[in-house]
């Protein structure tokens, strides 16, 4: 199967919902004796990297005995809610960042498995084609969740356009920490699914990438892309009881794979695809 960033998640996941029912439920996640067959349920959201894992993981794990069960959800929230709660095993749509918020504000204990490859944040615009033409009064959307509100004002930082005060928590950035706006933007934090619908309203757009793919915006539109910092490489996350299971190792595996490192290079045109270094050692 070729992947594409732009190929529609509905249509791979179609058949994902189907549940695998195994003789011992208790054990789905633990690899079985005497070569049976063992489970591992996947919790979707969407976006490019269940996508990855579906395409490039599934098969090599399905080749060594796994069955793979996978479950849709609308958002990562819902996943991390699934994870937390025991009814799935797995989600790879989140980075250390977003975990670590989750798992503070829940009283979960979610970890993760491996590093694996990333899609950057990016500012996009509709009209406008340098970032030279950044003007006095242009209106810039950012994501208001915390998470991807701090990745958007990194961005703006490295692109010179605001400064933070020296106080300002790094890891949790928010508009109140913005010390200088020589261009004085107007900088609108809304719900990251609405930046592309209202790119056509607005002069730029800071779009995470998982929303970029998810709503088909125009790659050709993105200007600058964010740092990647360790906190923000996406993640296969398990719990803390899981994360040094059998089945968790396998996953591992799999994306330190030549099959699968192999698989990525082909798909990941305009450098799509941010591969981490732990990956490729």
């Amino acid at each position: 199967m070729t992947f594409t960033p732009y190929k529609k998640l509905a249509a791979v996941l179609a058949a994902g919902s189907v549940a695998f029912t195994l003789a011992a439920c208790g054990s789905d996640s633990e690899t079985a004796a005497d070569g049976e067959t063992t489970q591992i349920r996947v919790g979707t959201s969407p976006g490019p990297y269940s996508e990855l894992f579906r395409d490039g993981i599934d098969p090599i794990l399905t080749e060594q005995g796994y069955e793979i069960d996978y479950t849709e959800f609308t958002d990562l929230r819902q996943a991390d809610v699934a994870l937390s709660e025991g009814a799935v095993d797995l989600n790879v749509d989140q980075h250390t960042a977003y975990m670590n918020v989750f798992n503070d504000e829940t009283g979960s204990t979610l970890d993760n498995i491996t590093d694996i490859p990333t899609v950057a944040t990016k500012i996009y615009s509709n009209d406008l084609t340098s970032l030279d033409d950044v003007a006095d009064g242009q209106t810039v959307g950012i994501p208001a969740d915390g998470s991807n509100q701090t990745r958007a004002f990194r961005l703006l930082i490295k692109l010179g356009w605001i400064t933070v005060n020296d106080d300002a928590d790094q890891n949790l950035l928010t508009p109140s920490d913005i010390e200088d706006n020589p261009h004085n933007l107007d900088i609108q934090p809304m719900d990251s699914a609405t930046i592309p619908r209202a790119l056509g309203d607005l002069d730029w757009g800071v779009i995470p990438g998982s929303i970029a793919y998810s709503s088909q915006v125009d790659p050709a539109l993105a200007l600058e892309e964010e740092d990647l910092t360790e906190d923000l490489i996406l993640q296969a996350v398990t719990t803390e009881e899981q994360v040094d299971s059998e089945w968790a190792a396998a996953v591992a595996e799999a994306y330190r794979s030549e099959e699968f490192l192999d698989f990525v290079a082909e798909q990941n045109e305009d450098n799509y695809w941010f591969i981490p270094e732990s990956l490729q050692n």
